[in-house]
C-alpha cells in the first residue's frame, strides 16, 4: 500500500502545484478584490487538510500512549530503559548541535539577508506569533501532567510520554497482575494502527488542497521575494541530511543506505503536509520493518518529537540571523555562540506548540536588540520552509530510533521495503519468548 500512497501523494503533491498556480494567475489581476477572492478558495481548500490534520492529532495520543507502554512492559528492566532513554537524550544533544551550529554557519557565509533592501515593519506592526513563551520553570513543571486527560486533549507528546513511563514501569513492576492489561495494551496498538490506516488514505487529498491553497494565494512571487533566504535553507537541509544519514552510516552500518527507501512514504506525507505529526504512525512502522524493535522505536520516536526537531533547530539559528542581516545588525560571533546555546536550551520546550519555531525565535530576538516584529519578513514564506524542516525532523528522529537500537545491539533483520497496510501480518518469524516485540 505504502507504495501506491507515497505515488499518490507526489501526484497529488504536482497536481497542486499547477491548479494552485492556475488559479493564481486567472484570478489576479493586483486588486484587493481579486486578492479577496484567492484567499476564500484558499479557506474553503484547507478545510480538507485542517480535516485530516486533525485525523492525525486524534490517533497521535493513543498510538503514543499505547505503544509506549507495550514498549516498556517489554522491556523487561529499568536499567534497560534507563540505559536507552541515556543513549537517546545523548544522540538528541548532539543531533540538535550539529543542526543549530550548521545553521549558523551556512547563515553567516551566505548572508542571505545581507542587501535584501525589504521595508522594515512599523516598530507596532504585530507580528501574530506570541512571544511570551519559555522560561526554565514553565518548561519543568510542563512535563509532569495534571491531568493525564487533559495532556491527551491537547496532544501534549512530553506529558503523555512522562505519564507512560509511570505506567510502564508500574506495569513491569507488578508482574503477573499486570499481564491482562498488557495484554489489553497489546490489543490497543493493533487497533490504533489499523485506524492509522484508514487515515493515511485521506492523505493525497490532504496534500492537493494543502499546496493549492498555498500557492493559489500567494504565487510563486513571495518564493522569488526572498529566494535566497529559501534556496539558502534548503541547501542546508540538504547538507543537514548528508550528515544524519552518514554519520548513521558509520554507526548502524551499510544497511543504513536502505533507511531512506524504508521513510519515503513518512517523508512525502511531512514535507507535503508540512506536519511532523502527520508522519508519526508511518514513521513507527518502517522503522519496525527496517528492524528498530518497537520497545525502541516507540520509546525514541515520542521523545524525538519533543527534544530531536533537526529541521527546526537549524531554521531557528538561520531564520533569527537572516533577519538581524536584513535590519543591517551586527551579531559578533560571542553573541552568535551565546543564541545558539539560549536556543539549544530554550528550544526542548517547543512540543505542542503551534508554530513552535516562530514563537522560539520571538522569544529570544530581544536579547539579541534585534526586533521581534522582523518575523513579518519571513511569515510569508514559512509554510514553504515548514514543508522541508517537517521532512528533516522525521529523518532526524528515524536515524536517531536507528542508531539507538544499533547501539542497544538490537537491530533485527530488515523486513520487505513494500510496505503492506498496517494492520497486515509483519513477514517476521513469531518472537521468541521474552524477546522485543509486541
Amino acid at each position: 500500500m505504502a507504495k501506491n500512497l507515497t505515488r499518490f501523494i507526489l501526484i497529488a503533491l504536482v497536481l497542486g502545484i499547477i491548479v494552485g498556480l492556475s488559479l493564481h494567475f486567472a484570478i489576479d489581476d493586483g486588486s484587493p478584490a481579486s486578492e479577496a477572492t484567492l484567499a476564500k478558495i484558499a479557506e474553503y481548500l484547507s478545510i480538507v487538510t485542517a480535516l485530516f490534520l486533525r485525523l492525525i492529532k486524534m490517533i497521535i495520543a493513543p498510538l503514543v500512549f499505547s505503544t509506549l507502554v507495550a514498549g516498556i512492559a517489554h522491556m523487561g528492566d529499568t536499567a534497560a530503559l534507563g540505559r536507552v532513554a541515556v543513549r537517546s537524550i545523548s544522540w538528541f544533544i548532539l543531533a540538535s548541535l550539529v543542526s543549530l551550529t550548521l545553521g549558523l554557519i551556512l547563515v553567516t557565509t551566505l548572508q542571505p539577508g545581507v542587501g535584501l533592501g525589504l521595508p522594515l515593519p512599523a516598530a507596532t506592526a504585530a507580528s501574530g506569533v506570541e512571544t511570551a513563551a519559555f522560561n526554565l520553570k514553565d518548561f519543568i513543571t510542563h512535563l509532569v501532567p495534571s491531568s493525564i486527560v487533559d495532556a491527551m486533549a491537547n496532544n501534549d507528546i512530553l506529558p503523555i510520554v512522562i505519564f507512560s513511563l509511570f505506567f510502564g514501569i508500574a506495569l513491569t513492576a507488578v508482574g503477573e497482575k499486570g499481564k491482562p492489561i498488557v495484554r489489553g495494551v497489546e490489543s490497543l496498538v493493533g487497533v490504533m494502527l489499523t485506524v492509522t490506516n484508514y487515515v493515511m488514505r485521506f492523505a493525497p487529498f490532504a496534500v492537493f488542497t494543502a499546496v493549492t491553497s498555498a500557492l493559489a494565494e500567494k504565487g510563486p512571487t513571495i518564493i522569488a521575494t526572498l529566494g535566497k533566504f529559501v534556496g539558502s535553507f534548503y541547501l542546508g537541509l540538504a547538507i543537514l541530511w548528508v550528515l544524519l544519514i552518514g554519520i548513521c552510516f558509520v554507526i548502524v552500518g551499510p544497511r543504513t543506505r536502505h533507511l531512506v527507501r524504508y521513510i519515503r512514504d513518512p517523508v512525502v506525507l511531512a514535507f507535503s503536509t508540512a506536519s511532523s505529526e502527520a508522519a508519526y504512525p508511518r514513521t513507527l512502522e518502517a522503522l519496525d520493518r527496517f528492524g528498530v524493535p518497537p520497545r525502541i522505536a516507540s520509546f525514541v520516536l515520542p521523545l524525538g518529537y519533543s527534544f530531536n526537531l533537526d529541521g527546526s533547530m537549524m531554521y531557528m539559528t538561520f531564520a533569527t540571523i537572516f533577519i538581524a542581516q536584513a535590519y543591517g545588525i551586527p551579531l559578533s560571533l560571542g553573541q552568535e555562540i551565546t543564541m545558539l546555546l539560549v536556543l539549544m536550551v530554550t528550544s526542548k520546550g517547543m512540543a505542542g506548540v503551534p508554530r513552535a519555531s516562530l514563537v522560539v525565535i520571538a522569544a529570544i530576538m530581544p536579547m539579541f536588540k534585534i526586533p521581534d516584529n522582523g518575523l513579518l519578513l519571513i511569515l510569508a514564506v514559512d509554510h514553504f520552509l515548514d514543508m522541508g524542516r517537517s521532512a528533516t525532523n522525521v529523518v532526524g528522529n528515524a536515524v536517531a530510533s536507528s542508531v539507538v537500537a544499533r547501539w542497544e545491539g538490537q537491530l533485527d533483520p530488515e523486513e520487505p521495503a513494500e510496505i503492506e497496510p498496517l494492520h497486515a501480518p509483519s513477514h517476521r518469524p513469531p518472537p521468541k519468548p521474552g524477546s522485543d516485540h509486541f
